[in-house]
């Protein structure tokens, strides 16, 4: 008789709960070996980086080293870099296929961030953090003897809790490390492991000193049918501008590689160009762009500062230098909403931070991690007018990624398959 108590369900049932358990006590594990490590990594990354960037800021001169530093950067990675030179479209790849991570990536991204921000490069700091911690989940994997598909789930650990210990967002750094990988498609078998080795990593860059960025905002008037049209609007000149950001860089990088076939050439002459243009616009577009987005969530901003601070990351990037997109992209996200907000008539801080989260959506194609951003950075009573905007600009910013190794796995759309590469 088939009865809730069967003996076959009985055993079938206590059968999974074992194995259920057994992964439970596996991932507990090596979340917590990996958090710790981790939280501990991303501690002495950002002390050093807020280091060198206080040391550029109090000498402007230093700007002057970069083309030199950048010489440093590529001879490194000639000498021991091989494949890790291909930064997080490796992470991504070895994700998805099995493509080998090397142990050496996690130093040599780490010098190449510190060296890139010590003299003005303009970059930023997740990318290099999404590195450090693939590599180093990697690691992990191969000392525990993991079979393949669970090393592919201790990188996407590793990615979030470095994210998390950096960034002080453990919600979002434990979903954007599933949600990055195939857009469309959510890889839940690690979402203990990346949720605990997050929110380990933060406790422990927390308890070191590490403050978490955040940006409050209050008086926030509730959303009504004018505000939410105005916000379908912003989502849609967001996509724009994220489109704008992903072309620059791979204008940038293609021309330099099609016209100068060294790459001490190349990085040396992307160095210059940023010294240049620091002089003549000055230093605030240097560095990760911490100070623009402050800039821009107090008042509005020149229409020009989104587009100049595109062009000295499309230039340190794609000249060679290290670190990563992602506060750039928040950054630039910043500058546009900030000066649009009087045309939108809408307040500064709102209109800056609905950019924030739409542009990196825009160039990632991670809906849920920008809505966590907002939530993380911004507060809940923001999450109305940001879901609007990210949502516009997810639909609208096309198969665009900043990783070229992303996948986009169902149709932004309709509900087809499609499982096609960004571009």
């Amino acid at each position: 008789m088939n009865t809730l108590f069967d003996k076959e369900k009985v055993t079938s049932f206590f059968g999974k709960e074992k194995k259920a358990l057994n992964s439970l006590w596996k991932w507990c594990l090596a979340a917590g070996i990996l958090g710790a490590g981790m939280g501990l990594t991303g501690v002495a990354f950002h002390k050093l980086l807020e280091l060198v960037t206080e040391l550029r800021v109090a000498y402007p001169m230093m700007v002057f080293g970069l083309p030199f530093a950048g010489l440093l950067i590529v001879f490194m990675y000639k000498k021991a870099g091989g494949g890790a030179s291909e930064g997080t479209n490796l992470v991504l790849s070895a994700i998805q296929s099995g493509k080998k991570i090397p142990f050496r990536m996690a130093p040599l991204i780490f010098a190449g961030t510190i060296l890139t921000h010590m003299f003005g490069g303009s970059s930023g700091r997740e990318g290099a953090a999404l590195q450090i911690g693939g590599a180093m989940g990697n690691t992990l994997g191969r000392l525990l003897r993991f079979d393949d598909k669970d090393k592919h789930i201790l990188i996407m650990c590793g990615m979030s809790a470095c994210f998390s210990a950096m960034f002080g967002t453990p919600a979002a750094a434990a979903v954007f490390s599933l949600e990055v990988i195939s857009v469309g498609v959510m890889y839940y078998a690690a979402l203990l492991p990346c949720v605990l080795s997050a929110v380990i990593a933060r406790g422990i860059s927390k308890a070191c000193g590490v403050e978490a960025i955040r940006f409050p905002l209050s008086g926030i008037a509730s959303i009504d049918l004018p505000s939410g049209m105005r916000l379908i609007a912003l989502g849609a000149i967001f996509a724009a501008v994220s489109i704008l950001f992903v072309i620059a860089l791979g204008m940038v990088s293609g021309a330099l590689r099609k016209y100068v076939e060294s790459p001490y050439v190349k990085i040396f002459i992307a160095g210059w160009a940023i010294v240049g243009l620091s002089f003549v616009f000055g230093q605030q577009y240097l560095g990760n762009g911490l100070n623009l987005i402050s800039m821009s969530l107090a008042e509005s901003v020149p229409w020009y500062f989104f587009l100049l601070k595109i062009l000295f990351t499309a230039i340190t990037l794609g000249g060679g230098y290290k670190g990563g997109e992602i506060i750039p992209s928040l950054c630039i996200g910043a500058a546009i909403g900030s000066c649009l907000a009087p045309a939108f008539g809408m307040p500064v801080a709102l209109c800056a931070a609905c950019g924030m989260v739409s542009v990196f959506c825009g160039v990632t194609n991670s809906p849920v991690t920008s809505v966590l951003i907002a939530i993380e950075l911004f507060g809940i009573s923001s999450l109305y007018y940001c879901m609007i905007s990210i949502a516009v600009s997810y639909l609208l910013s096309e198969y665009f990624s900043l990783y070229k190794a992303q996948k986009i796995v169902y149709s932004k759309y309709e509900t087809t398959y499609i499982n096609r590469k960004t571009h």
